[in-house]
């Protein structure tokens, strides 16, 4: 199969990089802490300010924008500022994360909040946020009509209250012990699946196609970021850990409510009792995942996941998506979810 995701991706991400500089006043502001700090937090530059050549992050959701606009018929390259604002929230999203949850390292590198503060970290994470908005206005300078502007960023403030919202019910999850699927589900639906929906959603408002198929690539969007985030919680507990980058263990040590385990402790008394015990041994994780072993845990995750996929690809077959980038939307969503489609 011609790799049609990696060609558009050579494409459409160096434009985003260059609008994301451009907006952020990369050339101009080299040597100002105030941008240098959200220049770090991209990865362009060490802490000393000094510019590298690294990759700042796999840029996912804009190109998810893109792919959608092409996808449907539009430019894409006239979607490329309303692809930019959605990485500068996303970006948001991250620094105010990793103060929330005290990470200390992202992309292997120290963050923002552990180099210049706490407090820095959150008026950078407020910067990002007022640019998110600079970048959406910009659509104006690529012959996008006013309306669909406006649109777009009454769509980007609702999408940023929803994530919000869900990193505000992750948080609350660490301190109740009543938590049920359906609040789980709610919650990665504002945390994760909802800046998907809202890329996908702009790259084919902004396309200009009709409303039914704006509503299909959202939902497209939303479930593709469902299904993601239950894959990811299923290697959280089962995963390669050179693999996922990760201890397969970390999300059990710290006790993680995530849907497998969830489904467990709604079975499993005797894993009720585990999970309130301060222990964190290799036995204590063994022990853990041969509870959710026991109860199916994983087969219920993953039933949800294969629910959430075949309704991403209904959505997405619904819009008859055009040529390269059509398939290439199949092969994000199958990079994603590591499956082929």
């Amino acid at each position: 199969m011609i790799n049609h995701l990696s060609d558009l991706s050579n494409e459409m991400i160096p434009a985003v990089e260059m609008e994301l500089r451009d907006v952020l006043r990369f050339k101009e502001h080299g040597d100002d802490l105030f941008y240098g700090m959200m220049h770090y937090h991209m990865g362009w530059v060490n802490e000393e300010l000094d510019s590298l050549e690294v990759n700042g992050g796999k840029r996912v959701r804009p190109l998810l924008c893109l792919l959608a606009c092409a996808a449907s018929g539009g430019d894409w390259k006239r979607t490329v500022p309303a692809a930019a604002s959605i990485e500068f929230i996303h970006n948001f999203s991250l620094i105010h994360d990793d103060i929330q949850d005290a990470s200390p390292t992202r992309r292997g590198r120290l963050t923002v909040w552990k180099l210049w503060g706490v407090s820095q970290a959150i008026n950078t994470g407020d910067a990002m946020f007022a640019l998110a908005h600079t970048a959406m206005e910009r659509l104006s300078t690529r012959d996008v009509d006013d309306s669909i502007s406006l649109q777009a960023l009454r769509m980007l403030d609702n999408t940023s209250l929803e994530l919000t919202r869900g990193q505000f019910m992750d948080m609350q999850f660490e301190e109740r012990d009543d938590v049920s699927v359906d609040d789980y589900l709610a919650m990665i639906n504002g945390k994760t699946a909802a800046l998907l929906s809202l890329s996908a959603e702009i790259g084919a408002l902004v396309s200009d196609c009709r409303p039914e198929i704006v509503r299909h690539f959202a939902a497209f969007g939303r479930d593709l970021g469902l299904a993601f985030q239950i894959r990811d919680d299923i290697l959280g507990i089962w995963g390669d850990e050179t693999v996922i980058g990760k201890s397969a263990a970390t999300d059990i040590e710290t006790r993680k409510k995530s849907l497998p385990v969830l489904h467990g402790l709604s079975k499993d008394d005797t894993l009720r009792r585990m999970y309130e015990e301060e222990d964190s041994s290799d036995e204590f994780v063994a022990a853990v995942v041969e509870h959710l072993g026991q109860t199916g845990s994983r087969e219920f995750a993953e039933s949800f996941e294969q629910k959430y996929v075949d309704s991403a690809l209904a959505h997405l077959e619904a819009v008859s998506p055009e040529g390269k980038a059509g398939e290439a939307l199949l092969q994000l969503t199958g990079s994603l979810l590591n499956r082929q489609f």
